[in-house]
């Protein structure tokens, strides 16, 4: 990370801003929610908030490339250094009225997020990380998580389904939040609102490696359900889905309970 400072990283959060309040202006905007694909709900605005950030981001780091969950492929063939970009995370929540939804970006050097940041619009929140230098919400330092009796599970669902379910009731989950955006939900168990998030459906790169950098500052758990670390290399999708926890005890519980619900 010898070329970038943390004024860099500062301007970056400030553009992430920026953005977050375009894509709220958007919402009253008819044609900016026009589909383009109804399979993914890609949005003219997804497509508006990826010029928008490869516009910025290329002007502030000349040369470095841009990888987007916009782009029409994405090669295996990953440059060293790039900026991995999700300009709209959680389309679904922002097209139907919802806070659900976020923007975000990291910076990676040789497979590994050295940089993060998670701005959601609608709440205010904007979450950051720097490898070695802790994570933050709103500039404020996030503190090291701990383990705990509550065990507070995250899903996009009004009321917990399938596997999330069946999981809450393995592990004798405490209580329940609904949230839309998979970096959003991810940076709730970081900050301490939650405890535990499971997908088991594919997961992509750019929706959680914002979030992987502020886990590892905080102490969180990224895996994969096999319990393998998350590997920001290769391909970009991971189909087996992804786990975040607050501490290696509950992951280890969660990842238990996964292999016996589905191994009946």
């Amino acid at each position: 990370m010898t070329e970038l400072r943390h004024a860099d990283f500062d301007s970056v959060v400030e553009i992430m801003q920026e953005l977050g309040t375009q894509i709220v202006v958007w919402g009253d905007d008819e044609s900016a929610k026009t589909l383009h694909s109804k399979r993914e709900f890609k949005t003219d605005a997804d497509r508006r908030a990826h010029n928008f950030l490869n516009e910025k981001l290329a002007a502030l780091f000349p040369g470095t490339p841009i990888v987007s969950e916009e782009d029409v492929t994405h090669s295996d063939m990953r440059p060293e250094r790039y900026w991995l970009i999700d300009p709209i995370d959680g389309t679904a929540s922002w097209y139907e009225g919802f806070d659900g939804f976020v923007t975000q970006a990291a910076y990676i050097e040789k497979a590994e997020p050295l940089f993060g940041v998670i701005h959601s619009p609608i709440t205010g929140c904007t979450w950051t990380a720097v490898r070695g230098d802790g994570g933050r919400l709103n500039g404020k330092r996030l503190p090291r998580l701990r383990p705990s009796q509550r065990l507070v599970v995250i899903d996009n669902t009004p009321e917990p389904r399938g596997i999330t379910a069946e999981l809450m009731k393995q592990i004798s989950a405490t209580g329940y939040r609904e949230s839309g955006s998979l970096g959003l939900k991810s940076a709730l168990v970081a900050d301490g609102s939650v405890d535990l998030f499971v997908k088991r459906v594919a997961v992509r790169d750019w929706d959680i490696a914002s979030a992987a950098v502020l886990l590892r500052e905080v102490g969180g758990c990224l895996a994969l359900p096999s319990g393998m670390p998350f590997i920001f290399d290769g391909q970009f999708t991971k189909t087996s889905g992804v786990v975040v926890a607050r501490d290696p005890a509950l992951l280890g519980l969660a990842l238990n309970a996964i292999a016996d619900i589905e191994s009946t």
